[in-house]
């Protein structure tokens, strides 16, 4: 528990720089910042992330259009059984880069839905509870639905984390992730 309060308190503080800076770099090319949480029965993890979006529209017809953005983030996973050993708690630190389709309305406000897929490198190997990710390099995508007003991006996402069969074992990790953004 203790670490994690730990992990709690570096996640606000980088949120908080990431806030900021993005703040003042809303007239470049970073348009919103987030802050994530995710769960599975095997850990917990915790997520900051900048978004720059593409300002393309495609398949634009009534009122709607595909367009997408990208989204850089870095994340804590707090797991609860490292090497398969009950009790045996672990950090890992995450950063990825993940391209994100969006189908979304033309003033990309109200309902959306959304996939993507990225890279992630891991700081140490995934081993937890007979779940086994043999690579440091890991592919990241996602599908979720959302709703945005003209502040804030509200979301729940389903993440799977694998290697793509690279290397085995490979056995993949799923999330259930509650996402919020402030959109500048």
């Amino acid at each position: 528990m203790k670490m994690m309060k730990k992990i709690g308190a570096a996640l606000g503080f980088i949120s908080a720089a990431l806030f900021a800076q993005a703040g003042h770099a809303a007239d470049g090319w970073i348009d919103s910042a987030s802050v994530e949480f995710g769960t599975n029965p095997q850990q917990k993890m915790a997520r900051v992330a900048v978004q720059s979006d593409w300002d393309q529209r495609w398949f634009a017809s009534g009122g709607r259009h595909l367009s997408g953005y990208w989204d850089a983030n870095l994340a804590a996973w707090r797991l609860e059984a490292y090497r398969n050993v009950p009790g045996q708690k672990k950090t890992i630190a995450v950063a990825g880069l993940t391209p994100v389709f969006r189908y979304q309305a033309d003033d990309k406000l109200g309902w959306y839905a959304e996939a993507g897929i990225g890279i992630s490198m891991f700081s140490k190997l995934y081993k937890n509870e007979d779940k086994e990710l043999s690579t440091a390099l890991q592919f990241a995508d996602h599908v979720g639905v959302g709703y945005t007003t003209p502040k804030w991006d509200l979301g729940l996402r389903f993440q799977h984390y694998s290697n793509g069969s690279i290397k085995s074992p490979n056995a993949g990790a799923n999330w259930l992730v509650a996402r919020a953004a402030w959109r500048f």
